[in-house]
């Protein structure tokens, strides 16, 4: 979204990765001025998919930039209340699928209702607003709530050695054998 809506571009989010810059645009956008319906409403599981929601993401852009006669690649007069309402979709999306994989464990004995925890890493935990929704969710659901601080949390491979580090604090060792495993360096 943040490429579509050519962010590098703004003066505001020319330095910034795209999901910062919709974050930072978010906050001054109205998201109700666009509602976006919310991906896979049909599915009743917990699985995750943006690509519908990206799709209308694309058409509400091209149909504002030819309201505003603007070429696609420039910077549309509302671009701050479309990243406002494509923050609010998928941090929607996000916390219903998480709460439903919540109540599938607690159903299914995976997890104890007493300390469970939700995990929340990743770039996506890097985003106040989402991070703020999945605290309430799991407030609310007597969950305990664990997320790196977000400098912590952009990029995969960090998140990785993090918990590494956290394992090998606790004594459990990262691996046990290195029979069988094959590595090559990019």
């Amino acid at each position: 979204v943040a490429r579509r809506l050519s962010l590098r571009k703004h003066p505001e989010c020319h330095s910034m990765a795209g999901g910062k810059a919709i974050e930072h645009l978010a906050q001054t956008g109205n998201r109700q001025q666009h509602t976006f319906r919310l991906p896979m409403r049909q599915y009743r599981n917990c699985d995750f998919s943006f690509s519908g929601l990206q799709n209308l993401v694309n058409k509400v852009i091209t149909q504002k930039e030819k309201e505003e006669g603007i070429q696609e690649g420039e910077i549309l007069s509302c671009v701050e209340d479309i990243a406002a309402a494509v923050q609010h979709a998928v941090a929607v999306h996000i916390i219903q699928r998480t709460y439903r994989a919540m109540l599938f464990c607690i159903k299914n004995s995976i997890l104890s209702s007493k300390n469970a925890t939700l995990v929340v890493s990743g770039g996506v935990a890097s985003n106040q607003y989402i991070r703020k929704g999945l605290q309430t969710l799991a407030d609310a659901n007597d969950f305990a709530f664990l997320c790196p601080p977000p400098r912590l949390c952009t990029d995969n491979g960090v998140m990785i050695a993090w918990n590494g580090v956290e394992r090998l604090r606790a004594g459990l060792g990262v691996l046990h054998s290195t029979d069988g495993i094959r590595y090559e360096p990019k």
